[in-house]
């Protein structure tokens, strides 16, 4: 049996923009939590999450892409979200996160999908359009990557994964990655977020800022250190700290594969990301001669930001393929 927590469905409550009935998916001895909004048979937006988020994200997407005729299923990857969170940091890995999402779309047998994927939802969600490309029709990416050995990781990465090693930003009991939201939408200040998460201060938020700030940190507000092991292992499962974690070498497969994909690709970029910077989103888009369409003022989070903007970007490129 694996040991797992679950958090209490009082943490998801009232979450503003949110009121989507939870679903769930069991692999294993442990439950995925996915939203499914929208026609059963309606074509597919399979919107996927990363680091440190869950499906929330997807908060300002669904109800417009749902009017528009698409069947949204938005899952939270175990660790994350509602969904089980195995209390071993050694569980997690990115080959198993792949495996579980894998399960989820042949157990709901989506077909017609258009992936949306972002960060850590780029490696997980383009490894099921390598293995299983018929079950898609094409692609949105948004500032994230997939392993290869050419690939240059830039000093914003690099700072990012030596936060949470031994001594790092993050390496505290509870680390309270929501307030990252808050800082990369320009809710919050760093003189407000830094003593809030290093000091365990009550960051006081109001408004909207305390909106977002309760949706992104539902999942884990009351929980024990171990909730958090999912988060810690994202940052160091990147295949530059540790190759075989990050599954590296599938990263490379799936990338080169991509190139060579015959389906419509569009990548919408947050250009002010120093994670994952304008210059590589432009370099991938052109290899894989797809449609680039940057948000000059957009971070490293650009749903959390520029929801409708993407999909009203997205819709318009998806009929432009039909001439």
């Amino acid at each position: 049996m694996t040991d797992f927590l679950r958090t209490p469905d009082e943490n998801f409550a009232g979450l503003a923009d949110f009121a989507f009935q939870p679903r769930y998916h069991h692999w294993k001895d442990l439950r995925q939590h996915y939203v499914d909004e929208g026609p059963r048979d309606g074509p597919v937006m399979l919107l996927l999450h990363g680091m440190p988020t869950w499906s929330y994200l997807y908060r300002d997407m669904i109800p417009v892409l749902v009017k528009a005729g698409y069947r949204c299923i938005a899952p939270d990857h175990m660790g994350f979200g509602r969904s089980d969170k195995p209390t071993d940091i050694h569980w997690y890995s990115i080959a198993r996160h792949t495996e579980i999402l894998t399960s989820l779309i042949t157990t709901l047998d989506l077909h017609r999908i258009t992936l949306v994927c972002q960060d850590w939802g780029g490696p997980t969600g383009l490894a099921q359009v390598a293995i299983m490309p018929e079950r898609f029709e094409r692609l949105l990416i948004m500032n994230t990557w997939l392993h290869h050995p050419e690939f240059e990781y830039s000093e914003g990465i690099r700072k990012w994964f030596g936060h949470w090693k031994a001594g790092g930003l993050f390496d505290r009991p509870c680390p309270d990655v929501a307030l990252l939201l808050l800082l990369s939408g320009g809710l919050a200040s760093r003189d407000v977020i830094l003593p809030a998460l290093i000091e365990g201060k009550n960051p006081g938020f109001t408004g909207k800022a305390e909106e977002i700030y309760r949706g992104f940190s539902a999942p884990y507000r009351g929980m024990p250190d171990t909730a958090f092991n999912g988060y810690r292992q994202f940052p160091l499962s990147i295949p530059a700290t540790d190759y075989d974690s990050g599954n590296g070498a599938a990263q490379t497969h799936h990338y080169r594969c991509l190139l060579d994909l015959q389906l419509p690709a569009h990548f919408i970029w947050g250009c002010t990301d120093d994670v994952f910077t304008e210059d590589w989103g432009r370099t991938w888009a052109g290899r894989m001669k797809a449609t680039f369409d940057p948000l000059a003022d957009a971070g490293h989070f650009p749903q959390n930001t520029h929801g409708q903007t993407i999909c009203k970007v997205l819709l318009e490129r998806i009929a432009a393929e039909r001439f």
